[in-house]
Protein backbone atom coordinates (compact mmCIF):
# COMPACT_ATOMS: atom_id res chain seq x y z
CA UNK A 1 0.00 0.00 0.00
CA UNK A 2 1.54 3.54 -1.17
CA UNK A 3 0.58 6.64 1.12
CA UNK A 4 1.01 10.72 0.58
CA UNK A 5 0.25 12.54 3.82
CA UNK A 6 -0.80 16.28 3.27
CA UNK A 7 1.60 18.59 5.13
CA UNK A 8 -0.75 19.37 7.78
CA UNK A 9 -0.49 15.59 8.89
CA UNK A 10 2.73 15.30 9.03
CA UNK A 11 2.76 18.98 10.87
CA UNK A 12 -0.03 17.55 13.71
CA UNK A 13 1.99 14.49 14.03
CA UNK A 14 5.51 16.58 14.79
CA UNK A 15 3.80 19.18 17.00
CA UNK A 16 0.71 16.38 18.86
CA UNK A 17 0.55 13.32 19.91
CA UNK A 18 -2.56 12.25 18.65
CA UNK A 19 -3.59 9.94 15.50
CA UNK A 20 -1.25 11.59 12.95
CA UNK A 21 2.07 10.87 15.08
CA UNK A 22 0.50 7.68 15.36
CA UNK A 23 0.11 6.73 11.44
CA UNK A 24 3.55 8.55 10.92
CA UNK A 25 5.53 5.70 13.53
CA UNK A 26 3.36 3.08 11.59
CA UNK A 27 5.33 4.32 8.42
CA UNK A 28 8.80 4.70 10.30
CA UNK A 29 8.02 1.10 11.22
CA UNK A 30 7.47 -0.02 7.54
CA UNK A 31 3.63 -0.68 7.82
CA UNK A 32 3.09 0.54 4.40
CA UNK A 33 4.95 2.97 1.79
CA UNK A 34 5.27 6.21 2.34
CA UNK A 35 5.92 8.39 -0.11
CA UNK A 36 6.79 12.46 -0.27
CA UNK A 37 7.73 15.33 -2.89
CA UNK A 38 9.69 18.39 -2.67
CA UNK A 39 6.45 20.48 -2.89
CA UNK A 40 5.30 18.52 0.81
CA UNK A 41 8.92 18.90 2.48
CA UNK A 42 9.02 22.64 1.95
CA UNK A 43 5.95 23.28 2.67
CA UNK A 44 6.31 21.45 5.80
CA UNK A 45 9.47 23.43 6.54
CA UNK A 46 8.21 26.87 5.94
CA UNK A 47 4.92 25.94 7.89
CA UNK A 48 7.28 25.02 11.16
CA UNK A 49 9.60 28.12 10.54
CA UNK A 50 7.00 30.79 9.64
CA UNK A 51 3.70 29.44 11.93
CA UNK A 52 4.73 27.73 14.81
CA UNK A 53 8.58 30.03 14.71
CA UNK A 54 10.40 26.38 15.46
CA UNK A 55 14.48 26.79 14.88
CA UNK A 56 16.43 25.87 11.98
CA UNK A 57 18.02 23.12 14.23
CA UNK A 58 14.57 21.86 15.65
CA UNK A 59 13.29 21.46 11.36
CA UNK A 60 16.30 19.65 10.66
CA UNK A 61 15.28 17.29 13.01
CA UNK A 62 11.46 17.17 12.35
CA UNK A 63 12.75 16.52 8.93
CA UNK A 64 15.09 13.50 9.88
CA UNK A 65 12.00 11.75 11.50
CA UNK A 66 9.55 12.15 8.21
CA UNK A 67 13.08 10.92 6.20
CA UNK A 68 13.31 7.83 8.12
CA UNK A 69 9.41 7.41 7.78
CA UNK A 70 9.43 8.36 3.98
CA UNK A 71 10.26 5.37 1.23
CA UNK A 72 9.69 7.30 -1.23
CA UNK A 73 10.73 10.73 -2.55
CA UNK A 74 8.83 11.32 -5.77
CA UNK A 75 9.54 14.41 -8.69
CA UNK A 76 5.73 14.94 -10.12
CA UNK A 77 6.72 15.63 -13.87
CA UNK A 78 3.24 15.44 -15.45
CA UNK A 79 1.19 18.63 -15.39
CA UNK A 80 -0.58 19.30 -11.53
CA UNK A 81 -3.70 18.94 -12.41
CA UNK A 82 -6.21 22.00 -11.56
CA UNK A 83 -9.05 20.33 -9.72
CA UNK A 84 -9.12 22.16 -6.37
CA UNK A 85 -9.78 25.93 -5.64
CA UNK A 86 -5.89 25.41 -2.95
CA UNK A 87 -3.49 25.29 -5.66
CA UNK A 88 -0.98 24.06 -3.20
CA UNK A 89 -3.87 20.69 -2.46
CA UNK A 90 -3.54 20.55 -6.27
CA UNK A 91 0.23 19.54 -5.88
CA UNK A 92 0.09 17.42 -3.15
CA UNK A 93 -2.70 15.68 -5.30
CA UNK A 94 0.15 15.39 -8.36
CA UNK A 95 2.68 13.56 -5.91
CA UNK A 96 -0.17 11.06 -4.91
CA UNK A 97 -0.68 10.71 -8.67
CA UNK A 98 3.56 10.50 -9.63
CA UNK A 99 3.84 7.88 -6.32
CA UNK A 100 0.79 5.78 -7.62
CA UNK A 101 -0.41 6.27 -4.22
CA UNK A 102 -3.68 4.61 -3.02
CA UNK A 103 -4.02 6.70 -0.54
CA UNK A 104 -4.52 10.13 0.25
CA UNK A 105 -4.15 11.54 3.93
CA UNK A 106 -5.13 14.73 4.87
CA UNK A 107 -7.12 17.23 7.26
CA UNK A 108 -8.33 19.55 4.50
CA UNK A 109 -11.74 19.88 4.10
CA UNK A 110 -11.43 20.07 0.46
CA UNK A 111 -9.75 17.38 -0.17
CA UNK A 112 -11.64 15.31 2.28
CA UNK A 113 -15.05 16.51 0.09
CA UNK A 114 -13.51 14.73 -3.33
CA UNK A 115 -12.91 11.36 -1.66
CA UNK A 116 -11.62 10.06 -4.60
CA UNK A 117 -9.18 11.21 -7.18
CA UNK A 118 -8.58 8.72 -9.84
CA UNK A 119 -7.57 5.50 -8.18
CA UNK A 120 -6.69 7.31 -5.26
CA UNK A 121 -8.78 7.42 -2.03
CA UNK A 122 -8.80 10.64 -0.20
CA UNK A 123 -8.73 9.89 4.13
CA UNK A 124 -8.98 11.82 6.88
CA UNK A 125 -6.02 10.83 9.06
CA UNK A 126 -8.57 8.74 11.53
CA UNK A 127 -10.09 7.06 9.05
CA UNK A 128 -6.64 6.20 7.38
CA UNK A 129 -6.09 4.91 10.72
CA UNK A 130 -8.92 2.80 11.04
CA UNK A 131 -7.49 0.60 8.46
CA UNK A 132 -5.21 -0.75 10.32
CA UNK A 133 -8.08 -2.02 12.99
Amino acid sequence: MTVVFDTNVYISALITEGVCAKILKRARLREFSLSICPFILNEIKQTLSKKFRISKKEISSAIEIIKEAVSNVVYPDMPVPEICEDKDDNHVIACALASGANYLVTGDAELLGIKRYKNIRILSPRDFELLFD
